[in-house]
């Protein structure tokens, strides 16, 4: 089994990695969970102070399965739950991008 915890190749961290849960709410804001109906980039309606579930128990299995991994050790130090998510969304390739300002050509 590989290390989940080891980047991809080429990859240029850019945090201290760490293992297991940091409770950072990311894994519960950035991707969607379609077991509880929860958008992309959306916090989950479940998620409690300090980052932690509110329905941990009962939680689906898609959250139950959830194994943290190196993305976690990227997004766990940003300072806000909103820059954790769009880190996770940036690394997956998921971020919207930005509109760009051209001028007018008419």
């Amino acid at each position: 089994m590989s290390d989940l915890f080891q980047p991809p190749d080429g990859y240029a961290p850019r945090s201290a990695w760490q293992r297991g849960c940091s409770a950072c709410g990311a894994c519960c804001s950035a991707p969607d969970i379609a077991a509880l109906g929860k958008p992309l980039g959306v916090p989950c309606v479940h998620l409690g102070a300090g980052c932690l579930c509110r329905i941990y128990e009962g939680r689906p299995a898609v959250c139950r399965n959830y194994q943290p991994d190196w993305v976690c050790g990227e997004v766990a130090p940003l300072p806000t739950l909103q820059a954790r998510i769009e880190r996770f969304l940036d690394i997956y390739g998921l971020l919207e991008p930005e509109p760009s300002e051209s001028p007018d050509h008419g």
